[in-house]
């Protein structure tokens, strides 16, 4: 692998397997192997491209191929670097299941593994996936489609080393109730700082960057006036709701043009009850929007998230019945779309006891092949599993084969 450049503020990665595929010629004014801004606009999509860009596209040395459908599970950067690892491979090839999101940028803003000591994230790195390229080649050798999360804008850890970048409060970096701090999605640097992550992840060789926490903080509408932040570029006189909607959707669109070289999908995940209304006002969260700017959208439609709704009073009882009702809204919304994203919602594999005594059920076999069905019902047929210890249920049929 090449080392690390920094062009006009960017982190680049100069390697061998960047070969010219269009535009103009690389001795004229050099090859744009950065992202540029080439002209402030509000709107991302908005702003006026140059004609003539040299394009590139780049080969990370691994051959993936995309499943028959990406049926995926959840992977901490301690379990991919651990022992644990073996065992998730052997449960995957044991099952129907082919695909592994794996954390790079984790929850609290650290890599979750250590690039060269010249790279400007290194400072932020934790050595929890100490053989990157080692457990690359191994999902390699076992056909297991390699997927990248992203966490965005929750990163306790740039916040508190640039407060300027995330919300403050009598001086002090805002935090909610569980001690977590946001950096601020209106903010072009904070972009720049996550889509250079995601490169990284796609030199890795991963096939997909999945962006998560790509929002403003829960409830962010009852703290708005009190909070201090900067809106970046976002001074025109719309209100805030529709800023808030704007710097999001942007943010998706600046980090798929800047993707584009490295041949990788972009997928975001977002809350499932964003489907169910025109935008969630307080995170910036508009379902449409973001999925015409995504090659892949994951609701995350745990039953057991959902306060009463679809009719449904304690919806994590009903495990087919929520995924049915979702899917139905979900298929409708994107059916309005030209050009749709793939639909892989993310499923429950956990049981939520926090709920407290007749709010919740054990989950496990039936309950996880419960919300498959009603995926397959609907003709969804991508899916991730997600449980935060990474202890997924055995037995489940996941291709319904025996139904």
């Amino acid at each position: 692998m090449g080392k690390f450049q920094i062009i006009g503020g960017l982190a680049v990665l100069g390697a061998a397997f960047w070969t010219l595929q269009s535009g103009a010629a690389a001795d004229e004014e050099g090859p744009r192997t950065a992202y540029e801004h080439p002209g402030k606009s509000t709107n991302l999509q908005e702003r006026e491209w140059p004609d003539r860009v040299a394009r590139f596209t780049f080969d990370s040395g691994y051959t993936f191929e995309y499943p028959d459908a990406v049926r995926g599970i959840y992977v901490t950067g301690h379990s991919a670097g651990g022992a644990r690892f073996e065992n998730l491979l052997e449960f995957l090839n044991d099952t129907a299941l082919n695909s592994m999101v794996i954390d790079i940028k984790e929850d609290h803003g650290y890599l979750t593994y250590r690039p060269e000591e010249d790279n400007p994230y290194y400072d932020i790195s934790q050595r929890m996936i100490a053989d990157p390229e080692g457990m690359m080649e191994t999902l390699e050798e076992n056909e297991i489609y390699p997927i990248a999360r992203i966490v965005v804008f929750k990163d306790s850890v740039l916040a508190e080393e640039r407060p300027d970048l995330s919300f403050t409060q009598d001086g002090e970096v805002w935090k909610n109730r569980r001690g977590e701090a946001f950096v601020n999605p209106f903010l072009e640097e904070v972009w720049e700082y996550n889509v250079d992550i995601a490169i990284m992840a796609a030199e890795m060789g991963f096939q997909e960057i999945q962006f998560d926490y790509v929002r403003f903080p829960e409830g962010f509408e009852n703290r708005d006036d009190i909070l201090d932040y900067d809106v970046g570029n976002y001074t025109d006189g719309e209100d805030n709701v529709q800023k808030r909607v704007d710097s999001v959707t942007d943010f998706v669109a600046y980090a798929r043009e800047r993707l584009e070289p490295y041949d990788v999908d972009v997928s975001v995940d977002i809350f499932g009850y964003a489907a169910t209304i025109s935008e969630a006002p307080g995170i910036g969260q508009n379902f449409t929007r973001i999925s015409e700017n995504v090659d892949v959208i994951s609701s995350m439609i745990y039953p057991s998230h959902w306060t009463p709704h679809f009719g449904l009073d304690k919806p994590d009882l009903y495990p087919y019945e929520l995924v049915d009702a979702y899917s139905q809204v979900e298929n409708e919304v994107l059916g309005q779309l030209d050009n749709p994203p793939v639909s892989r919602p993310w499923l429950q594999d956990f049981t939520a006891s926090y709920l407290g005594s007749g709010n919740y059920i054990p989950y496990g076999v039936e309950e996880v092949e419960a919300q498959i069905r009603a995926l397959y019902d609907n003709g969804i047929d991508e899916f991730l599993l997600w449980d935060a210890g990474n202890n997924y249920t055995r037995g489940v049929d996941y291709l319904l084969e025996n139904d």
